[in-house]
């Protein structure tokens, strides 16, 4: 049962091909906010690849502000939750939590990857019951930035 959040619409519902670019300005000010290790232009590089390819591969979900514009998005495929980002403005009002969540009880999601320079994001996954079970030096687009790859706990072989 997901508690109703104040000033949001409470049901977390999917994200047609219609709203792709407003997901990709939340993810693009959610990662200003919180990615300080990323370079200008590794932004511009996944912009995108994010509104082109990115999301047409993902099941997206979305919780959205009484005035209907979406407030935080998840993107699901293979029992990996590929993406949760929650814009700014509405960081620390449980978001981030419900989607998480939502994506582990409604979408069968076991695994994460998070950048390792994301501390915060990191301590997110442990507290919420995920754990390290890998790391590659390189992210998916054998950029220079640390992936941990981390798996529900007990889901953990």
């Amino acid at each position: 049962m997901r508690p109703k959040i104040d000033h949001f619409m409470g049901e977390i519902d999917t994200i047609g091909k219609s709203e792709f670019k407003d997901v990709v300005n939340v993810w693009e000010a959610s990662v200003r906010a919180t990615h300080h290790f990323l370079k200008e232009e590794d932004i511009e590089y996944f912009k995108p690849l994010i509104l082109n390819t990115y999301l047409d591969a993902v099941e997206l979900r979305g919780i959205r502000t009484i005035e209907n514009k979406i407030a935080g998005f998840l993107g699901v495929a293979e029992q990996n939750l590929e993406m949760l980002f929650i814009h700014p403005n509405y960081r620390g009002k449980g978001l981030g939590k419900t989607l998480l969540a939502y994506s582990i009880e409604q979408m069968n999601v076991r695994k994460v990857d998070v950048n390792e320079q994301n501390e915060q994001a990191v301590g997110f996954y442990i507290h919420s019951g995920f754990e390290v079970v890998g790391r590659s030096d390189l992210d998916a687009s054998g950029k220079p930035y640390p992936m941990l790859h981390m798996q529900l706990k007990s889901f953990n072989s």
